[in-house]
């Protein structure tokens, strides 16, 4: 049984995850809706309610702007699903596209997980030099930390709203 609820602004924008406690409590007070339920119900002495996976609100809440996330060792390999971006095996180290020996900046664009082999043989050097290519552009994640990339790897049925 799942003890996590994914919940969606009106807009269908992932809020937070929240306890399945305060999910149905949200429910019950007409505050959310169910858009997924995990296939079983919960039963109390006068009501039935199915066991929440994702919730959306009945009404908009306004969530102040957010601070961008910054591209840390942790981030940079949840946004690239712990996935090398030069070889495509086991990523567990970061790695400067434009190397910041040559100005390249600490920053989402220039930042990309890779494998301790591939990082090792790239060096100091720059893609063009190896005559090598991404896959991908690298950008900054659209997701927060309270509902990051690894959230959609332990509750599958939160992947179609969690799109980074």
């Amino acid at each position: 049984m799942p003890n996590r609820t994914l919940l969606l602004n009106a807009s269908g924008e992932p809020l937070c995850v929240v306890t399945v406690h305060r999910a149905v409590a949200l429910v019950m007070t007409g505050k959310a809706t169910v858009l997924e339920s995990g296939g079983r119900v919960l039963h109390s002495a006068r009501a039935e309610v199915p066991l929440p996976v994702v919730l959306v609100l009945t009404r908009y809440v306004h969530v102040p702007k957010r601070r961008p996330v910054p591209p840390t060792r942790r981030t940079v390999l949840q946004r690239d699903d712990h996935r090398c971006a030069y070889c495509g095996g086991g990523a567990d180290t970061v790695d400067h596209v434009h190397p910041r020996s040559r100005g390249g900046r600490h920053e989402w664009t220039n930042v990309v997980a890779a494998c301790v082999r591939c990082n090792h043989r790239k060096a100091d050097r720059t893609l063009l030099e190896l005559g090598w290519e991404l896959p991908f552009r690298p950008h900054a994640p659209r997701w927060s930390f309270t509902v990051g990339g690894a959230a959609a790897r332990t509750e599958p049925a939160w992947s179609p709203y969690l799109v980074a």
